[in-house]
């Protein structure tokens, strides 16, 4: 968990080093990061990265969460299952992402990072443990699209459409 240390930091110098993780993670997957270019770039001592983070995992989550309040939104359903509340956010993800400063960061999140962080699959796994069938099978196709949007934009059209129908199909099979 990122420290106050860094929290508490002038603004201008939390930016900085904000900015050099972001490119840092924009450029490699979290396996081939290293502390070494951001203490570098960012003009701080290694030491001073480890009174500001854990670790080098605990920098990209930050960063990630950083992301993810910019470009995301409440992905959250209600109670009852509605197709179009899914695509309509489905979408809006996909286009806050694409060309934004985050967007390398979260294709290599997708294709990558995500397998790396220690129990990012088991926290995932609890979080839809209570959701219907309908919901958490909605959650998963909403995952896949994205990842497949963002990975191969040329097809984004075509796999939205079919996650569009996919929608239509869970809710015909709830009547």
């Amino acid at each position: 968990m990122v420290k106050s240390t860094f929290t508490n930091l002038p603004a201008a110098k939390r930016q900085k080093i904000e900015e050099v993780l972001r490119e840092e993670f924009c450029t490699y997957p979290l396996a081939e990061a290293k502390v070494s270019h951001i203490v570098k770039k960012a003009g701080i001592a290694r030491g001073a990265f480890y009174k500001y983070f854990d670790d080098l995992t605990d920098a990209y989550l930050y960063m990630y969460h950083l992301a993810i309040d910019k470009i995301h939104m409440n992905m959250t359903p209600g109670h009852k299952f509605d197709p179009e509340f899914f695509y309509d956010r489905v979408v809006k993800f996909i286009d806050k992402t694409e060309y934004s400063q985050y967007e390398p960061m979260m294709k290599l999140h997708m294709a990558q990072n995500e397998y790396l962080i220690p129990d990012n699959f088991k926290i995932y796994s609890r979080q839809m443990l209570n959701m219907s069938p309908e919901i958490w099978s909605a959650m998963v196709l909403s995952h896949e699209v994205i990842n497949l949007c963002l990975s191969d934009p040329e097809n984004k059209d075509k796999n939205l459409a079919r996650y569009k129908k996919s929608l239509e199909i869970i809710a015909k099979g709830m009547d």
